[in-house]
């Protein structure tokens, strides 16, 4: 599977796409309704400690992997692919 795509239950089933994009938009709009209060600086560090955390608890507790160095290296790889995506899309 690759980790920068959502995960998809069967071959042309979009109902797992379309769930994953919602989701995030969810965490999208938290963000974007703290940013009335707070500056987007302290938002975007305090989303990605909190993807941190939650992906350290998934890994431990949920997955259960093995080498948390190879796990850390598929995430970073993961967030610099979507993050090079993002910034390269003109309707961000």
């Amino acid at each position: 599977m690759d980790s920068t795509e959502p995960r998809k239950a069967r071959a042309g089933d979009h109902s797992d796409t379309e769930r994953f994009v919602r989701l995030a938009d969810r965490f999208i709009r938290v963000a974007n309704t703290a940013n009335a209060k707070l500056p987007a600086t302290e938002i975007h560090m305090a989303f990605l400690y909190g993807a941190a955390r939650y992906n350290a608890f998934v890994a431990k507790n949920v997955i259960d992997v093995p080498d948390h160095e190879a796990f850390v290296t598929e995430m970073a790889a993961a967030y610099t692919e979507m993050l090079r995506n993002h910034l390269a899309d003109p309707n961000v």
